[in-house]
């Protein structure tokens, strides 16, 4: 039997509206992806235009459930049909940010996901970790099942220090806390891998600068923007490989990428 080779891309955008007018759509079509997953939208339902929605050969999804207006959410573009969409996870305290999109395409099962920040507060950075237990117990059991199953999205967290530029400095920030690594530590002792990571084992490679300090010109980033995939992706060589895409601009973010093969 044919392989059906798909690649799907993940981009926090900072704000579609803001992307939208610095070429998102030339960017987009070079892209040339069949899943694109959006995390940090800042969008709200009735401000997502019809150019947004209509993008010619593609289906769009939305999760935009923040009750804070300009913050979070997620959509997904998708050529290939999904059998189910499902926005959350069934809590209420991490639904309400709409920061959780569930695909399910029958063969794999996809999540976009922008995974809290934990820098306002000690408040926050508890609600991000328990947001990272949540989701993961969620995802746990479908993996657990024998599901192929792909996470994406923005972790808001720098796992090693090959993934900082400066990992020393940063060693007491939300980000790059023990206690943040940590919980990434225990994702993958369970049976998730950090595709790009899996692929390019010593590549220092970054996915998100911030604004000031020049600092994407110095390239002084984060890596915190992935694809962890199930072990048995990877067992069954289904993975074919992970890039990151350095070379679009518009977002504080770049693009990153996976190609699979089933």
């Amino acid at each position: 039997m044919a392989q059906k080779a798909i690649k799907l891309v993940s981009w926090n955008v900072n704000g579609l509206r803001a992307v939208w007018k610095k070429g998102f759509m030339d960017s987009f079509r070079s892209l040339d992806a069949d899943i694109v997953a959006l995390q940090e939208t800042k969008i709200q339902d009735p401000q997502i235009t019809d150019e947004m929605r209509g993008v010619p050969g593609y289906e769009t999804h939305w999760s935009c459930a923040a009750e804070k207006k300009g913050y979070s959410g997620v959509g997904v573009y998708t050529r290939i049909p999904p059998k189910a969409v499902n926005a959350g996870i069934g809590v209420p305290e991490f639904d309400n940010e709409g920061r959780i999109l569930e695909l399910d395409f029958g063969d794999f099962l996809f999540y976009n996901v922008y995974f809290p920040n934990g820098q306002m507060s000690d408040e926050r950075l508890r609600y991000k970790l328990d947001f990272y237990e949540a989701f993961f117990d969620h995802v746990d059991a479908r993996k657990d099942a024998g599901r192929r199953v792909i996470v994406t999205g923005d972790y808001n967290t720098a796992h090693n220090e090959i993934d900082l530029k400066n990992p020393k400095a940063n060693e007491n920030y939300s980000g790059f806390l023990r206690i943040e690594r940590d919980r990434l530590d225990r994702i993958t002792a369970n049976g998730w891998v950090d595709a790009f990571r899996h692929f390019q084992p010593d590549t220092v490679k970054y996915s998100w600068w911030t604004y000031r300090f020049g600092a994407r010109k110095r390239n002084a980033g984060w890596r915190i923007d992935y694809f962890f995939v199930s072990r048995n992706m990877i067992d069954n060589g289904e993975i074919a490989d992970a890039f990151i895409d350095n070379d679009i601009y518009g977002s504080d973010h770049c693009p990153v990428g996976l190609d699979i093969r089933l």
